[in-house]
């Protein structure tokens, strides 16, 4: 697992055998609820709140040395700052290594690659809700750092696996980012149902004409529809043409007609640029993929059906 936070200055770099706790408390001075300012006569009194903040966080610092605990993950605040540079200074002082400014939405994704529960407050700082791993160090990454764990013993049955992505600009990396995006949500569907059908738009015109003969036989308002939602599944094929650089009408009427002929798994082939067995092309797609956007379509036209009438409202 990787974390793009930097390790906190000053303390390791490097820990073997991790005993890791992730808290969703401060280790700095607390602050009241409502704003206010507190007035020092005399410089006793400065000396007596710097005392009482150095002996409140040492107490923190202290107690979670105790548990065991060596690295430390401190969720980001919004209210104070999370941890402040007295308090790196005692943690690096007990040798335990800070991962800062952990967002609150990635709390439950580590807490589940991890095997940690999170720690809300200081009372509650066990060794039952760390998570233990082999090693935790902070890498060099082009030019920046990142910290990487490594042999974690208490994640369960589940693994968590982190890409990293590196690129000459952000162009690149955005790119790769939705390349690796995409892969795995194929990988998603054919988990979610196991079972392929041909690309290169066969299935939507298969079944264009197969809407389209059906709505011979009907008629009315029934006819109507079943014809319309037939026209509109050929708009897939025309936009993959007009993607691959093809004469729109030409390729699709070309399918239509092979489609006709009795061939389901004919499609168009990009890189011939022509319409040929995509089957034979290894050119698949999952079938939830397919059943998924006709569904939603589907949805999407009925709600919009249901609306009688718009109400304009005037500003």
């Amino acid at each position: 697992m990787v974390f793009t936070q930097k390790a906190g200055s000053g303390g390791p770099t490097k820990v073997e055998n991790a005993q890791i706790a992730l808290i969703q408390f401060c280790v700095s001075p607390p602050k009241t609820d409502m704003e206010n300012q507190v007035i020092l006569a005399d410089y006793s009194q400065m000396d007596r709140v710097l005392r009482e903040e150095r002996a409140y966080i040492l107490d923190i610092v202290k107690t979670i040395k105790k548990s065991g605990c060596n690295v430390l993950l401190i969720q980001k605040s919004i209210l104070r700052d999370a941890v402040n540079d007295l308090a790196l200074h005692f943690l690096a002082k007990m040798k335990i290594m800070v991962v800062k400014d952990i967002e609150r939405e990635d709390v439950e994704f580590v807490c589940k690659s991890l095997g940690c529960k999170p720690i809300a407050s200081l009372d509650h700082f066990s060794s039952q809700r760390m998570a233990t791993a082999d090693t935790v160090e902070e890498i060099s990454a082009g030019a920046g750092k990142l910290v990487k764990v490594t042999g974690i013993t208490t994640a369960g049955t589940g693994k968590t696996v982190c890409v990293l992505i590196r690129g000459s600009n952000k162009l690149v990396l955005e790119e790769a980012d939705r390349s690796i995006h995409d892969a795995l949500c194929v990988i998603r569907c054919l988990v979610k149902k196991r079972a392929l059908i041909a690309g290169g738009g066969a299935p939507e015109i298969e079944l264009s004409l197969r809407l389209a003969e059906y709505a011979q036989t009907l008629t009315g308002t029934e006819a109507y529809c079943f014809r319309a939602y037939a026209e509109a599944l050929e708009v897939i094929p025309i936009t993959l043409a007009e993607n691959a650089g093809l004469n729109p009408i030409a390729t699709v009427t070309e399918l239509r007609n092979k489609h006709a002929q009795g061939e389901p798994n004919t499609g168009i082939n990009v890189r011939r640029g022509a319409v040929t067995n995509i089957l034979e092309e290894s050119v698949v797609q999952p079938l939830l993929v397919s059943t998924s956007a006709l569904q939603l379509a589907t949805e999407t036209v009925r709600s919009i059906l249901k609306i009688d009438d718009i109400v304009i409202s005037l500003r």
